[in-house]
Order: C-alpha cells, then structure tokens, then sequence
C-alpha cells in the first residue's frame, strides 16, 4: 500500500502545474461587469496568472469544479485583460488578436482548444451585462444564436453567388448548304427511275389532284317591284382538282308577266395563278328572243383582301362587240347564322351597242344588300333591297325603248349549294 502512495505521489511531481489552467475560473466570459470593448473576444480573455503554473485558491477551485467543465476553459486570446490598440482601432475583424494569442501565450494549446474553436467562440457576441445563463437559454432556444454571418444579407438566397448564364439562345440557322448539293430525286438511284415515277404520280393525285365539285345557288331569288315583278337565278358548279377545273356559269332574268328575255351561259376552263385567284377563259352564249349570241371571255375569279369575292371578265362577241362586267359581295356576319352581303355589279361597253340597248362607257350598276338566315349551311334563305340604275347612252336607250332607267325593288330568295 506504501508503495502505491509513493508512486502517486512521483507522477503528481511529473505533472507541470499549468495543467490545472484547464480548471481555470471563467467568471469573466460573459460576465456582468465586463466592460464593452472593440475587441470582440475581450469576454474570452484569461489574465496571465490563470497561466502561470500555481495551483488555483481553494473558493475559487472548487467554483471551476462545480461548472461541470466549461468547454471554453483556457481559450486564451491575449495575455492582458485589456483590448489591443489594434482592435480597438479596427472593430471590424472578428479574429484581430487570434494570431497573437497563439504566439504570445504558449499554454493555449494546453487550453483543449484549437484556433478553429476559438475562432468559433469568437463569435459568440454577447451583449454587455449579459450572463452564462442567458447565454445558454439563447443557445438552446436558438442553435444559430450568436454565430456571425459571413457575407452580405442576400446569403440567405440559396441561389446567392451562383452565376446565371445570360447569354442568348444559339442563332438557328437554315439547312446547311450540302443538303441541296444532291440530286433532285435521289430516290431513283436505289428505287429506279419507273417506280419512283409512279410514286410521285400517285402522291400528287392524293394530295391536290384528286377531283372535287360544287354547285352554288348563288341567287335564286323573286324581284318585287311597282307593276314589274320578275325572278333571277344566278347558279354556278365546277368540277376538277386544285389547279384545273372545269366551271359553268349560267344566269339570267325574266319577267313574271312577259315573255322569255335571256338566259347567258359560260363554259369556262379555270386555271390557279395563286391561292386566292383563278384565270378563266372559255365561251359564253346568250338565249335570247332575237338571234343567239356567243363570246369569247377571259376574266378572273378569286378571294380579294377583307374577304371580297370579285369575278371580273371580259367579252368579245362575235360581232366584234367588248364589253366587261365586274361583280364583288362581301359576306358579313352579324351571328354565326345571320349574315349581311352587301352586293355590286357594274356593266362596261367600249362601244355604242343599240340592239342591246347599251351605250359606251359604264352602261349599268345594280347595288344590293341581302340578309340571309343558314338554316343549314347548304340551304339559307334571305331577303334584301336592289337598286337599278342605268347611266350614260345607256340611259337615254332604254328611255328610248320605253323602258325605267332607274328602279328599286325589294328581293325574297334562296342561297343553297352541295
């Protein structure tokens, strides 16, 4: 037993005396009566004499014992108790006297501490007044509480210091040259020239070529007016693909009371010079009372701007006559059944025509304006106003031949096609 109390007693000589600094009263970290500094790790300071190697006063001893161990015991920052200058006169490094800390006072490493957890508690700020106990109230309330944040507000962006490419999207660019650099239709090295053909032949038919019709009632309508009632039909139907089409054209108009006047017809072939517009040229003959009448036409039909249906053309009889007519209307809709078509047709001679009773220049104009209900789309009746007017040596012709150069009259009809 003797000899275990020697040997005890040998390696409590062998163990220096500033092992016990680690023991060492922290009353000053975050004390009461800590005076506000610059230095923000003045709070952390141990005076030189916690340092030196004597064994610790008994009160005091016992005082470090009974904290359960401060993990912050012997964090030294500087061998005074007083800020430096040089904190004091730049407050705004957190870490100004680490360095000297470490260099000045060789039991630091003793303190169980590295520089990066001095560092750590460096940060720490606690106001001044302030004790351990708030201290470790705000710790446990807040796991964050009192760590300094490096850098400017926008860290709390997650996206903060990440770089967004703003450069604009790559330029598109068309089919590179060496696309067009082959044959037409290189298809026919691997297929041959007569398969490749018919290939060809068969995809143009099903896609434009295959034959289509119509037939459109335009105007099949009754003409009311003061002691000259008539009816007028103005029908027309095609048959053919996009490009080519055979087309009929027929109108005409007669009195109710009177005797058969007129009836023209057109056979016309009609070929696209565009996707809105067809040149057409063929025959035209006139029924009528008198001797028949046949003409050569050329004209054009189409869709103009704002969505005007115009078919213009003009006529050489054979007997030399020129004459041209234009007709334009316009489809309005007021509902998706109820549509307005405000209408014109104009009549021109290039010369005096007396058996006709038509005179040079423009002859006649008929503007009208029709209200249509589809029923269906293929079957709409309307109703509408007309107005007749003749003009020039047209006028005094029909005056001459005893008839109205000016008239009005109110329209009951039907539009229909299939």
């Amino acid at each position: 037993m003797r000899q275990r109390y020697l040997l005890l007693a040998a390696v409590a000589a062998m163990i220096p005396g500033h092992a016990f600094a680690q023991h060492a009263d922290h009353s000053q970290h975050g004390s009461a009566t800590a005076q506000p500094s610059a230095d923000p790790h003045a709070g952390h300071e141990a005076t030189a004499q916690e340092h030196s190697g004597h064994q610790m006063p008994a009160d005091r001893k016992a005082a470090a014992t009974s904290d359960g161990g401060d993990p912050h015991a012997g964090h030294t920052q500087s061998t005074s108790t007083e800020a430096s200058p040089q904190a004091a006169s730049e407050p705004a490094d957190a870490h100004a006297g680490h360095a000297a800390a470490t260099e000045t006072d060789p039991h630091a490493a003793h303190a169980g501490h590295d520089t990066g957890a001095a560092e750590s508690h460096a940060r720490h700020e606690m106001p001044s007044g302030a004790s351990e106990a708030d201290e470790a109230e705000t710790g446990a309330a807040d796991p964050h509480a009192g760590h300094m944040q490096i850098g400017s507000a926008s860290d709390a962006d997650p996206h903060a210091g990440h770089t967004i490419s703003t450069s604009a999207a790559p330029p598109i660019s068309g089919p590179p040259e060496a696309a067009f650099s082959g044959p037409d239709n290189a298809a026919d090295a691997f297929f041959g020239d007569a398969a490749m053909a018919q290939a060809r032949r068969e995809l143009g038919r099903e896609h434009g070529a295959l034959p289509a019709y119509r037939f459109l009632i335009d105007r099949l309508e009754a003409q009311l007016a003061d002691g000259a009632n008539a009816y007028l039909f103005d029908a027309q139907a095609w048959y053919g693909g996009d490009i080519n089409k055979l087309w009929i054209k027929a109108e005409g108009e007669n009195s109710f009371e009177g005797e058969f006047e007129s009836v023209e017809t057109q056979a016309l072939w009609s070929h696209a010079i565009g996707p809105w517009f067809d040149l057409q040229t063929g025959l035209r003959h006139d029924f009528q009372r008198g001797d028949d009448l046949s003409h050569f036409v050329l004209g054009v039909q189409g869709l103009a701007p704002y969505w005007i249906e115009v078919d213009a053309a003009a006529f050489v009889s054979e007997k030399g006559d020129v004459t041209a007519r234009i007709e334009a209307e316009h489809d309005a809709r007021i509902t998706q059944k109820l549509i307005l078509q405000p209408r014109a047709e104009l009549e021109f001679s290039l010369q005096d025509i007396p058996e006709a009773q038509i005179g040079a220049g423009l002859a006649r104009a008929d503007i009208g304006l029709r209200l249509r209900y589809e029923i269906t789309p293929q079957f709409a009746p309307y109703v509408g106003l007309e107005h007749s007017r003749a003009f020039g040596d047209t006028r005094r012709l029909s005056r001459e031949a005893g008839e109205d150069s000016s008239n009005a009259r109110v329209v009951i009809g039907l539009r229909s096609w299939f």
